[in-house]
């Protein structure tokens, strides 16, 4: 038991034990043990500061402490012990997890670590046949619909920065941090109030997981696709992996954001699905070093400092604009996983060191915006927009235009200052053909309120890179509050495809929760 002060604001170059003694002369605490929780930087509103949570051990009374104190930066803070719940009923056949992304990773992690012998089915391959695969496509444009970003070993999350951040306050974020980090993830991660691990170094962690799962009884089936369902008066009996049944009591869907062909299987065996609020838009490139100076000005370049970031959101007429996944030092993407579409995204490595910072400008759309009224109308959203693009540059070049040109309506010819990144390559001329018009009529509107924001972000250099469509799931599978389907008990929609989840965080705990489900009801093998 502990208490935890907050919203301590220090120098951002002093050294963290100014925070452990600022926290105990802020609780009038001479004796107990202090220990830094959290840390960001704060550049807002023309000043930089070191913003740190502190964890104090060692006090008497923790919880009447902090309450006589009456101070709203000091709390109580229990241990986060976590103790799942077995259950009594046996397994007739061991759980069967579709996807191996967050949420299915730490769904089999889960299992296999408490005896449940998960069987794990991934459409894509492991993660050097994966790596092999997006660097080809890259190079060459050739795609494999069934390896590539957004499928195989570790799911969409893998490629991407490796963000931590999550709104949700679930006390099981801090099980998958802990998790994360006993498999190789950085010790920043448990300090950092928006900790990150880089695509870089989040591969061979994900890869870590994979093979104690296997250690601990579970097994992975790569290049093995969910292709139905077997249910009989209303309760899964078994699987179709690859066309192959696989008798299961309970099957965990963690499928993610962009299995197309997987949505439209459950629809067409019945299981409720809805349609779901998502975003799309572009990438937005610039000069770190031109971010760097916006948000720190002289002290751009200081050691102390790391690479400036921001989060951005304009709303107007019912319509919201924001930033999305921003990425410092980082590269865009080419992230498609269908034949005759274009698809970006955005990605860093662990050292955030490259020369741009890109982030996804998204609008938000919802159901009223599709055509296809169906629980699929999402989807057929998304294709429209990635299929615009490809046929606009004839192959899987990126539509690119400098915000300069995007702003007064004219085609780019080529860059400014800034240099595209996307990694196959970019096509200049206009975007707007691409969307519908209100996306790009409120990424027009907002350019110039991001600017008064932050200095030179609406700056005629800065590059757009167009489409960003798959910003999360646009279908939610139903499920009741026992995690199951409405409409097959012991399916279990969950993480981002099922659209439950956010990121790699809320994903990965749902993908906890998932298995807690699982394992109160049945006993370990």
């Amino acid at each position: 038991m502990s208490l935890l002060v907050t919203g301590l604001r220090l120098p951002f170059d002093a050294p963290d034990a100014q925070a452990l003694a600022l926290a105990m002369r802020q609780c009038g605490l001479r004796e107990g043990t202090p220990a830094l929780y959290r840390r960001s930087i704060d550049a807002r509103h023309g000043k930089i500061y070191k913003v740190c949570s502190v964890l104090i051990d060692g006090v008497p009374e923790e919880k009447a402490f902090a309450e006589h104190l009456q101070m709203p930066s000091v709390r109580y803070k229990s241990d986060a012990v976590f103790a799942p719940v077995y259950g009594s009923k046996p397994l007739r056949c061991r759980p069967v997890v579709a996807g191996l992304g967050p949420a299915g990773l730490f769904c089999a992690y889960l299992l296999a670590e408490h005896g449940y012998r998960p069987v794990v089915l991934e459409r894509g391959g492991a993660l050097q046949q994966r790596d092999a695969a997006v660097r080809r496509f890259w190079s060459e444009g050739t795609l494999d619909p069934e390896c590539n970003i957004q499928f195989g070993e570790g799911g969409a999350g893998t490629y991407s920065d490796g963000k931590l951040t999550t709104r949700i306050n679930d006390p099981l974020c801090e099980t998958v941090l802990r998790l994360l980090h006993q498999n190789g993830a950085p010790d920043e991660i448990l300090r950092l109030a928006k900790p990150h691990i880089g695509t870089d170094l989040l591969k061979g962690v994900v890869s870590a997981m994979r093979r104690q799962i296997e250690r601990q009884g579970g097994t992975v089936h790569f290049w093995t696709p969910l292709t139905g369902l077997v249910v009989r008066q209303g309760q899964l009996e078994a699987v179709l992996a690859d066309g192959q049944p696989l008798a299961c009591e309970r099957a965990v869907l963690a499928i993610g954001h962009s299995a197309r062909d997987t949505f439209q299987m459950l629809y067409e065996s019945g299981i409720a699905l809805q349609p779901k609020p998502f975003s799309v838009g572009v990438r937005i490139e610039h000069a770190q070093q031109a971010i760097d100076r916006a948000l720190y000005g002289r002290l751009a370049g200081h050691a102390a400092l790391p690479p400036a970031e921001y989060a951005l959101s304009h709303r107007e007429g019912g319509r919201a604009c924001y930033s999305f996944c921003m990425c410092p030092g980082g590269a865009v993407v080419a992230a498609a996983s269908e034949a005759g579409g274009v698809v970006t995204n955005g990605m860093s490595c662990h050292a955030r060191n490259g020369p741009n910072a890109n982030a996804a400008l998204a609008v938000s759309v919802g159901p009223e915006d599709f055509e296809d009224r169906t629980p699929l109308g999402g989807i057929a959203f998304q294709r429209a927009i990635e299929r615009a693009a490809y046929a606009q540059t004839g192959g899987f070049h990126a539509p690119c235009q400098t915000v300069g040109d995007f702003l007064r309506g004219v085609p780019s010819t080529g860059p400014g200052g800034v240099r595209p990144t996307y990694t196959a390559g970019v096509a200049f001329g206009e975007i707007s053909p691409v969307f519908p018009a209100f996306i790009t009529d409120m990424l027009r509107g907002s350019l110039p309120v991001f600017g008064r924001k932050i200095r030179g972000f609406d700056g005629a250099d800065a590059l757009l890179t167009a489409p960003e469509t798959r910003t999360s799931s646009p279908v939610r599978i139903s499920r009741n509050e026992a995690l199951s389907s409405v409409s097959a008990a012991g399916l279990i929609p969950c993480g981002e495809g099922a659209g439950f989840a956010g990121g790699i965080m809320s994903a990965a705990v749902d993908g906890l929760r998932a298995a807690l489900c699982i394992m109160k009801e049945f006993a370990p093998f």
